[in-house]
Parts: structure tokens; C-alpha cells; sequence
């Protein structure tokens, strides 16, 4: 098969149609990037996507998803490794300096129907141009275009700007309580992101494709029931993916967790592509093709524990998940389960992607 542009592979990928190899995508954690410029495999500064080859670019286009974008975050503790900040949801988060890690959830002030009336709402309702990192999105497109890089959008779904706004624990609390009031912010935060992504678009361009963060598991189960999420969840999925199938793109979504009970409602609502595939979870490529590979491609589910091990071996049988998949006709994306953290030896990294190419070439 003749040589394709990344742009091309992808697309193809996405369509489940056949690719002269398999597109690839890294995400090296800063400190494994640190490391490997500090070893002297990278210059500082230097993109790691175009020094790796990869296909996909999804780097630009996030919005603001706090709801008062005139509070300044304000410190309540900070310490030599930790910083407390209440933001402009009302939300208290605990970061860590010295390492990465998601932040500590600590406090939140909206934890109800009432208080995202009197909180938050009103202020998600509107145009912000503030919410649109417009330069950053611009510079990243014409890269992408320079370089024949598949481009997409990344953002966040309405699950993950629900669970920063009031935490995981109101937000689950409140779809088994309260579900109206959770549809009700699922709504607007689909609206809030289609208004300001169109926004962003019209003024710097169209992306290839959407690529949506959206966390719905953790280790052996949902975070909530396939019922409960084809009722509160769904629909705004629908809306949001349908309208970007209605302008020709498709949509990946990533989640981290257990999620392989949501993925018939996720497809029912119009996901194109399944990414991460968690293996520690309890996520598998091979069954996940098995189940539902006539109907979406998948993008990553190779174990990040194992690139960690740096065992060549072990990295090859782990690749044999890319040769199921792909020697049965389903659409691939090679990557990670995760994203790749500084035990991973840059020769590693290299090894991962040659191999994975080869064992990804349709026979």
C-alpha cells in the first residue's frame, strides 16, 4: 500500500478502512520529557510529537470551564510540596509542586440544586471570549497543517467540567437524588462548549477532528450504571457529538477508568473512537474489538506499566493486541493506556512505536 500522510491514516483509521500502518500518538509525561532532554535524546523545547513522527495532535483548544472567570484564584495553604486554591467554581483543590498528579479534591461550595442556581449558572449561559485559548489553538492548527498532522480539538466533555465544578462525589450523589438538576448542568455545559468551540472555529479555522476528555470509571466499575448514564449523560453526549458529526468530523473520546459497560450507550450517542482503554481498570483491547469493533476504532489500551518495565519482551507480547485488531479489519491508534511517566527509557519509547508500526501493517 502506498505511503499516506498522517492526515490521511487517520482518517482512514477513523473510517475502520485500511492504512498503510497504523497512525501512533505519545504523551510523555513533563518529567519524562525533562529526562530525556536532560539524558540529551531531546533540546529543550523541542516538540516531542514531531521528534517521535507521530500522527495526531491534540494538544490546543481547551476552554475555561470555570464558571466566574472574574475570580481570581485565591491560595488558602501553601506549603515547600503543596498549594490550596479555591477557584472560580467555588472549588477547593490541593496541587502538588515536586510531582505530577490529579490535584485533592478538598471542599466544594456547589453542592446541590440550589447552589449551581446561585452559583454557577448564570455565568456559563452567555459568550466569553475569555473561555477561548484562541492563540494557543490558532498556532497549533497551522502547525499541524504545516506538518500534515491530523489536528484535533481536545476539550473536555460535560461529565468533566460537571466533576471539577462540584466534585465527584455531589455530581454522582446528585444523578442518583436529583437527576433533573444534573441534566440540567449537563445541558448547559454542552451548550456553553458548542458556542465557544463554533466561536473559536470561525475565527481560526476547523480542526480534523474532536477528541473529548471524559473520565467516567476507576478501577473495575463505571462510575455509574449504563441506565443511569442513557438517561442523565446521554443526551447531552448526542447533542454534542452530533454536532460535529453535522460538520463532517468524527469524535474520540478518551476515558480513563472501567467504562466497557457505557461504551453501547457512548456509541448510541455517536462516539467514532474509544481512547485510553485502561489495563490496570480492568480494560481489554482484544475483548473491546470483539464486542464493538464493527463500530468504532480504538486509539491506545497497550499496558503503560509495561513500556514502564523497559522488557523488550514483554513490550512485544503487549503488542500482539495491535495485530488482533488490526488483522481482523478494525481501525487502530497506537498509544498508551495512559500516558507514558519517567521510568520509560527513551530507547523504550522508540522500540514501542517501531514495533508497534510493524505489528500494526494490515497482512
Amino acid at each position: 500500500m502506498q505511503e499516506m500522510t498522517s492526515i490521511e491514516r487517520v482518517r482512514r483509521v477513523l473510517e475502520r478502512k485500511g492504512a498503510d500502518r497504523p497512525p501512533s500518538s505519545v504523551a510523555p509525561w513533563e518529567s519524562t520529557l525533562k529526562k530525556w532532554v536532560a539524558e540529551g535524546h531531546l533540546q529543550a523545547g523541542e516538540d516531542v510529537h514531531e521528534h517521535f513522527d507521530q500522527d495526531i495532535r491534540r494538544k490546543a483548544g481547551d476552554l475555561n470551564g470555570v464558571a466566574n472567570l472574574d475570580h481570581k484564584d485565591v491560595i488558602l495553604e501553601e506549603t515547600e510540596e503543596t498549594i490550596l486554591k479555591l477557584d472560580g467554581n467555588g472549588a477547593k483543590y490541593r496541587r502538588h509542586k515536586l510531582h505530577e498528579s490529579m490535584p485533592e479534591h478538598v471542599d466544594f461550595t456547589v453542592k446541590d440544586r440550589a447552589g449551581w442556581q446561585e452559583h454557577l449558572r448564570s455565568f456559563l449561559l452567555g459568550l466569553d471570549l475569555r473561555r477561548i485559548p484562541l492563540e494557543e489553538y490558532r498556532k497549533d492548527r497551522a502547525f499541524s497543517a504545516e506538518h500534515q498532522r491530523f489536528f484535533c480539538c481536545h476539550g473536555f466533555g460535560p461529565f468533566e467540567l460537571m466533576q471539577l465544578a462540584v466534585g465527584h462525589e455531589n455530581l454522582l450523589m446528585g444523578m442518583a437524588l436529583d437527576p433533573e438538576w444534573v441534566k440540567d448542568m449537563v445541558s448547559v455545559y454542552v451548550e456553553m462548549t458548542i458556542r465557544h468551540q463554533e466561536e473559536m472555529f470561525a475565527r481560526a479555522g476547523y480542526p480534523d477532528g474532536m477528541y473529548y476528555a471524559e473520565d467516567l470509571g476507576f478501577k473495575g466499575k463505571p462510575f455509574m450504571s449504563p441506565a443511569m448514564y442513557r438517561e442523565i449523560l446521554q443526551p447531552g453526549h448526542t447533542r454534542l457529538f452530533d454536532f460535529w458529526h453535522g460538520k463532517g468530523f468524527k469524535v474520540i473520546i478518551h476515558s480513563c477508568g472501567y467504562v466497557e459497560p457505557l461504551v453501547p450507550g457512548l456509541i448510541e450517542a455517536g462516539m467514532d473512537c474509544l481512547q485510553a482503554m485502561e489495563v490496570k481498570a480492568g480494560m481489554d483491547l482484544p475483548r473491546l474489538f470483539d464486542r464493538f469493533g464493527d463500530r468504532i476504532a480504538f486509539y491506545g489500551g497497550i499496558d503503560a506499566r509495561v513500556l514502564a518495565s523497559n522488557d523488550r519482551g514483554q513490550i512485544d507480547k503487549e503488542l500482539e493486541k495491535v495485530a488482533y485488531v488490526t488483522s481482523r479489519g478494525g481501525g487502530y491508534i497506537l498509544h498508551s493506556d495512559h500516558s507514558e511517566p519517567p521510568e520509560v527509557e527513551y530507547e523504550t519509547m522508540k522500540y514501542f512505536i517501531r514495533k508497534g508500526r510493524e505489528a500494526g501493517k494490515r497482512q
